[in-house]
This record gives structure tokens, C-alpha cells and sequence, in this order.
């Protein structure tokens, strides 16, 4: 897209937008991330891959391939249309190959994973249901609240004070990356059953946070 680049960035790079810009407030996984630049090299976006972990079973799911999850993705507002939508195919054309990425979309925050849609993934399904903790308007992730308090027990989550609330299911997303054998082999060898697209309208959240501007000299 004219104006507009996509490279590989260090994992520091991406803190302030994942810590303070992004709704899940905490950094995932990263084996790989990389930036929407603009013209003037001016960092817009960030985009980061790493290991599903097991707590999805996600790595069992396609015997024989290595699986990332696209786990975060974080833009400025006001860009122009179709750039989330090229920021996404260029990086995942710089991932390694073959490989397979899943991708959720959180219906707690009202999202169907448009993106996803835009840029042909595999639609397979909703998970089950998750625990998020509040306390006031603060929303924590069970993940979350063990990195701050080291401990995820309901006994701690009490006596910090947090309600515990399940959050909605999410929505199931994948993408097959390599040539058109590994793209067979792998949809092949794919557990969920392959489903239409949801649609809805999308719920919006706060992401007026601006992060600090920043270029890259490569």
C-alpha cells in the first residue's frame, strides 16, 4: 500500500502499545512482531506472533506443523482504509514457512474478526467461556493477575478485592502458511470443522492512547 511499510521490530518496541494502548493491558508471548511504518518511517502499528502455549491445545491441533498465534495487533486511529488489512497479509508473509496461525476474536469486547475475514483465514467456531476478574472499571485477565500478584487462586482474587465474571466465548480463527502442498496437508489435518463467517456489528474500545512517536533507523 502506497505509503506505508511493514518490517520486522524488537520486542521493546511494542511494550508501550500492548501495556497502555491494547484492551488486554499485558505483553503476550512474542516469537515474532513486526511495525506498520509510515512514509516518514514513523511507526503506526505493531504486530506481534508467538507460541499458542498449552493451555489451548492449539500445538496438538495440526500434527507435523509448527502453529503460532497472531496475538496481538495494535494500530493509531485514523488510517486510511484497507491498511489494517495490508498490515496483516505483509506480516504474515515475513513469518517463516510452513507454518499454521490461529487468531481469536474476543466477543466480550464485541469483535468478529472482520480482519480475519478480510484476509481469507479459516473461520472454525467459538471457544468456550473464560474467567476475567474486575474491580471497578478495571478488567483483568486471570493471566494478568498472576503477573501482578503471583498467584491465581479465588482466595486471592477475594482478598484483592476482585468480582470474578466469565467472560463470552471467542471467536476461531486460521491461516495456513507455505506452498499449496502445506496448505492442503495442513487443512487436512485440521480438528475443527470449517464454518461461514460471523457477522454483527463491531463494538469499539478505547484505544485513544497515543504511544510515543517513534522511528526506525534501518
Amino acid at each position: 500500500m502506497k505509503g506505508y511499510t511493514v518490517k520486522s521490530i524488537d520486542t521493546f518496541q511494542t511494550k508501550e502499545w500492548f501495556l497502555k494502548k491494547h484492551y488486554a493491558k499485558r505483553m503476550p508471548p512474542i516469537s515474532y512482531c513486526f511495525g506498520l511504518f509510515d512514509i516518514n518511517n514513523i511507526l503506526k502499528g505493531v504486530i506481534s506472533f508467538g507460541d499458542c502455549g498449552g493451555s489451548s491445545n492449539s500445538h496438538n491441533l495440526i500434527k507435523g506443523y509448527k502453529i503460532n498465534e497472531l496475538n496481538r495487533l495494535c494500530v493509531n486511529e485514523g488510517l486510511e482504509k484497507n491498511v489494517l488489512s495490508f498490515f496483516v497479509s505483509k506480516s504474515l508473509k515475513l513469518l517463516p514457512k510452513p507454518m499454521a496461525i490461529i487468531s481469536y476474536a474476543d466477543t466480550t469486547y464485541g469483535h468478529h474478526g472482520y480482519i480475519y475475514q478480510a484476509t481469507n483465514w479459516i473461520y472454525c467456531g467459538k471457544t468456550g467461556t473464560d474467567v476475567n476478574l474486575v474491580k471497578g472499571s478495571e478488567v483483568l485477565h486471570r493471566k494478568s493477575f498472576y503477573d501482578r500478584f503471583g498467584s491465581s487462586s479465588y482466595s486471592e482474587f477475594k482478598k484483592q478485592g476482585y468480582e470474578i465474571v466469565k467472560s463470552l466465548e471467542k471467536h476461531r480463527y486460521f491461516i495456513f502458511l507455505g506452498n499449496k502442498k502445506d496448505i492442503r496437508n495442513m487443512k487436512s489435518k485440521l480438528t475443527y470443522k470449517i464454518l461461514p463467517y460471523p457477522k454483527g456489528d463491531n463494538k469499539r474500545y478505547n484505544a485513544d492512547y497515543s504511544p510515543t512517536v517513534q522511528s526506525s533507523l534501518f
